[in-house]
């Protein structure tokens, strides 16, 4: 059954930083431009794989950091509104762009459609303290986690500190501005603490995170889409195979899987806390205590969403295009067993992933089906662009993230 799209509403991808290798926004174009929706996109350059792809009517190359004013940004996007011409669906790729877009609601209701939620509350969802604070507030289960304010705090703080552990960069825009940690980082010994954090200036912007080990440990994804009530008009769980950096970054490989607890700990949730529009949730199942426990909540599209479409053709972008314009959403199941992989990164993750002793028994042993991130039969352009681009700084990169990662494991050998 076709899926009855307003061909009259455009999508914008909204970004707002360096990372032209996204597949995600390269998916959300070719989801609504299958459905004869027309695509816009916000790209670095005219040489990205979304610039590239068949389904974009045009790129507008805008390149930015992240850390601009809040009013450049609006008035930037206000322009591309004027030159489409007509009221246009945002789809926001990161937490930056997620947050501006709720902060200046008023700004830019006049000319583009969006889910319409507390404007404070993305913030809020993408800061590691903020959400974690809200985990605690509406009972839901999180790992531990402290927010030091000086090094004197993170000396104390080491002192009676459980190793290994997590650090994060707490606020959204500050990791574009000044990272504390180029990702997560896992930390082995109380020295490499300190190493670190020597480098993290007067205010340490990190959350220091209680370690799930990965040997006792699943990791799961939600996505989701939220109507004005909070009430899910989509709704998907799966189970991630593997990640880059390993355990800590991007999803690269990852299954369907039906979990109706989940749906039903993440649907609560949103109930309670009254969000609106489309959700990534990241979370570890800690097989020690048997609890779900909430580890990102990402306010926006996430880059894997294309793993989840149900039966009717529904996928959580869809789902949002089709709700604020006016249109029923399709109820469908999932299809439990599809499987896709980022094909980029899902080499270097198989091999990381060989002796890391983690495993995910929920995981089919055969897929279902396999979508791939980037290569695409009826739009070919994004994937050869994308490997054009990868070969030596994709590569780099990858090198680079996966030194950063393991700094605070290897800083352990060198203390013993």
């Amino acid at each position: 059954m076709p899926v009855d799209a307003d061909r009259e509403v455009p999508g914008l991808i909204v970004k707002f930083g360096d990372y032209p290798l996204h597949h995600g926004g390269v998916g959300a174009i070719r989801s609504l431009g299958r459905l004869g929706i027309p695509m816009y996109a916000i790209t670095e350059d005219r040489y990205t794989p979304a610039a590239a792809s068949r389904y974009l009517r045009r790129a507008f190359v805008w390149p930015t950091t992240g850390t601009e004013e809040p009013e450049r940004l609006v008035e930037g996007l206000l322009r591309i509104g004027r030159r489409i011409g007509r009221p246009t669906l945002l789809v926001p790729t990161d937490e930056e762009a997620a947050v501006l877009i709720a902060e200046h609601q008023d700004e830019l209701g006049g000319r583009f459609l969006f889910p319409r939620v507390d404007a404070k509350l993305p913030r809020r969802l993408a800061s590691k303290q903020g959400l974690h604070e809200l985990c605690v507030e509406h009972g839901i289960p999180s790992p531990q986690a402290a927010f030091p304010q000086s090094y004197e705090e993170i000396v104390a703080f080491a002192e009676s500190a459980r190793f290994p552990l997590v650090a994060k960069n707490r606020e959204a825009f500050v990791r574009r501005s000044r990272p504390a940690v180029n990702g997560t980082t896992r930390i082995a010994t109380r020295e490499g603490l300190l190493t670190l954090a020597r480098d993290w200036g007067a205010q340490p912007g990190v959350i220091l995170q209680e370690y799930l080990p990965r040997e006792e440990a699943e990791d799961w994804i939600v996505h989701a889409y939220f109507d004005a009530d909070s009430t899910p008009l989509a709704m998907f769980t799966g189970v991630k195979v593997r990640s880059w950096p390993p355990h800590a970054g991007m999803t690269a490989n990852a299954y369907v899987v039906d979990n109706p607890e989940l749906a039903d700990l993440a649907a609560r949730f949103i109930k309670q806390i009254g969000f609106s529009g489309v959700i990534d949730l990241d979370l570890r199942f800690d097989r020690r205590d048997g609890q779900y426990k909430l580890l990102d909540f990402n306010p926006r599209m996430g880059a894997q969403f294309r793993l989840f479409e149900n039966e009717s053709g529904i996928d959580v972008v869809r789902a949002m295009h089709l709700d604020l314009t006016g249109r029923t959403v399709p109820e469908g199941e999932q299809r439990a067993g599809h499987r896709y992989i980022v094909e980029n990164i899902d080499l270097p993750a198989l091999l990381a992933y060989r002796r890391s002793g983690y495993t995910t028994p929920h995981a089919p042993a055969r897929a279902s089906g396999t979508e791939l991130a980037w290569l695409a039969g009826d739009d070919l352009r994004p994937f050869f662009t994308m490997l054009a681009r990868f070969v030596r700084p994709g590569a780099k990169h990858l090198y680079q993230l996966w030194r950063t990662n393991r700094r605070g494991s290897t800083s352990s050998s060198t203390a013993k």
